[in-house]
């Protein structure tokens, strides 16, 4: 999928091509984003930027997602996009961007914002499973490599089922805030043959281990993604798990 077997987890409003560039030494993927594509999801970004929140609002989202993996062209990353949109059209749209160009959509389930939820988005998908399968399907019709992107303790979610169904439609990668529940990445490594992502406190060479030993293909970084030492001491942790489990 992708090495060193660490990303870049993508930040809301600042996670673009050239943070990606800056950052792009010491991993092997980056998930840009998260881009709101349709009216409902922009609606909401409005919303957050409106008590202060940082988004990506261009006027064409699928031009600018475009025009951000067309300039991690020359970058040794594989790039991602986060995605968040209620409807299934510009999923479609983008999907086709990300086949061009190698890149992975990944489907937001993950944002708890109200606004985002209240429009069918981000974590209420946890909740739907019908709606999620769906939005993989409409993306994996498009030929991209397709990610969805989770978080543990919600309420009434059964996490292990949920990635289990998303895989079934399709997904290839499961990307998992662990959210102080270590144990449910092993769970879901055992639900499901996805490639799985492990996100949450990914400081320092232990957190690292920790994620590995529970099954965990990779481990992604995100508020500390600005800090070379943090990115350098992860990807060599990773680098030397992966190197003892071969031997």
């Amino acid at each position: 999928m992708f090495e060193p077997r660490v990303a870049l987890a993508s930040l809301s409003g600042e996670s673009d091509a050239d943070w990606a560039r800056t950052a792009s030494k010491h991993v092997g993927a980056a998930f840009l984003g998260g881009i709101a594509l349709d009216d409902e999801t922009r609606k909401a970004a409005r919303q957050l930027v409106s008590r202060e929140r940082n988004e990506f609002l261009p006027d064409d989202p699928v031009s600018f997602v475009d025009e951000q993996l067309a300039a991690l062209a020359d970058v040794p990353v594989r790039p991602g996009i986060n995605v968040r949109s209620a409807t299934l059209p510009p999923i479609r749209a983008v999907g086709d961007v990300c086949e061009r160009h190698g890149a992975i959509l990944e489907l937001n389930a993950h944002c708890r914002q109200e606004e985002m939820c209240a429009v069918g988005a981000g974590q209420s998908l946890l909740r739907d499973a019908d709606r999620l399968c769906q939005q993989v399907r409409a993306a994996t019709e498009t030929g991209a490599t397709v990610s969805v992107k989770v978080r543990t303790e919600v309420p009434g979610v059964n996490l292990p089922r949920v990635a289990r169904r998303a895989a079934d439609a399709g997904a290839d990668v499961v990307h998992i805030d662990a959210m102080d529940s270590e144990h449910v990445v092993a769970d879901v490594a055992d639900a499901t043959d996805c490639f799985l992502v492990a996100n949450n406190g990914v400081r320092d060479g232990k957190t690292v281990v920790e994620y590995l030993d529970h099954g965990a293909d990779a481990v992604s970084v995100g508020r500390a993604s600005d800090k070379p030492e943090v990115l350098s001491r992860v990807c060599r942790t990773t680098d030397e798990w992966f190197a003892e489990v071969a031997v």
